[in-house]
């Protein structure tokens, strides 16, 4: 399937550097992240394969990562609002709502039981299949959730990446280590995990990438270092206050 320049922009195909220093030319934000109110983020609720998958995350996913998800679409959406409107302005929010929803489907002990892969490409499988065969999304959507999913974690300065891909990265990150920690503005921030609580979230995400390279040595996880990566998730000092809070 040759790419349609309709779908480049529309489920986020536009490649960009991998290198997110690149792209912030080794400033903290392009633009100063300014207070924005849940009520100007919607969900796309209206669309029924979005309706599908979400009722699938709840149902597969524990509350902490469904949570983590749906903080990741609403940093996402702030994001690439503030820093990147150009692409935003034509990026299906269906697109970037399935690829937040499913991006850590691979993490259950179920899917990776399932599977020798790496949890990042086993969940963009099980996306793939899900959207596309068994909900009748279009083909070109489909695939750039399941690609920005593979490449969540593949991190790195040399070569691109989909729009997509880099914006799951950068909410990714920002949720689990606080790289980056000015990109969401302060008011917005406290709005975001009030609605979508941590859950002992850092403990719990940690937890869960160290069963992964104790059943998988070779997972894809060791690119971002086998001690470092699960250590900064489970001691990150921003989201610490909120990773106590459970009312």
């Amino acid at each position: 399937m040759c790419p349609n320049t309709d779908t480049v922009g529309l489920h986020g195909w536009t490649a960009v550097p991998v290198d997110a220093d690149a792209i912030f030319e080794g400033k903290p934000y392009l633009n100063e992240p300014t207070p924005v109110s849940l009520s100007d983020i919607a969900w796309p609720s209206d669309d029924p394969i979005v309706a599908k998958v979400q009722e699938y995350a709840k149902e597969k996913l524990p509350i902490e990562t469904y949570n983590h998800s749906m903080r990741v679409f609403h940093w996402a959406t702030i994001i690439a609002r503030q820093q990147f409107p150009t692409h935003a302005s034509s990026l299906s929010p269906s697109t970037l709502a399935l690829t937040c929803l499913l991006h850590d489907i691979g993490t259950t002990p179920a899917a990776r039981a399932s599977t020798q892969l790496s949890f990042e490409f086993q969940g963009g499988f099980i996306a793939l299949q899900l959207i596309q065969h068994q909900l009748g999304g279009a083909q070109s959507q489909a695939e750039a959730v399941a690609e920005a999913i593979i490449r969540h974690q593949d991190q790195g300065t040399v070569g691109t990446i989909t729009f997509l891909g880099q914006l799951i990265q950068l909410a990714t990150v920002y949720d689990n280590m606080s790289e980056r920690p000015y990109l969401v503005h302060p008011q917005t921030r406290e709005q975001v995990v009030t609605k979508f609580k941590r859950c002992g979230w850092s403990r719990c995400f940690s937890k869960s990438l160290r069963a992964e390279l104790e059943e998988k040595p070779w997972a894809h996880t060791t690119h971002l270092g086998s001690e470092k990566f699960p250590n900064g998730v489970r001691f990150n000092k921003l989201m610490e206050e909120y990773d106590a809070w459970t009312e």
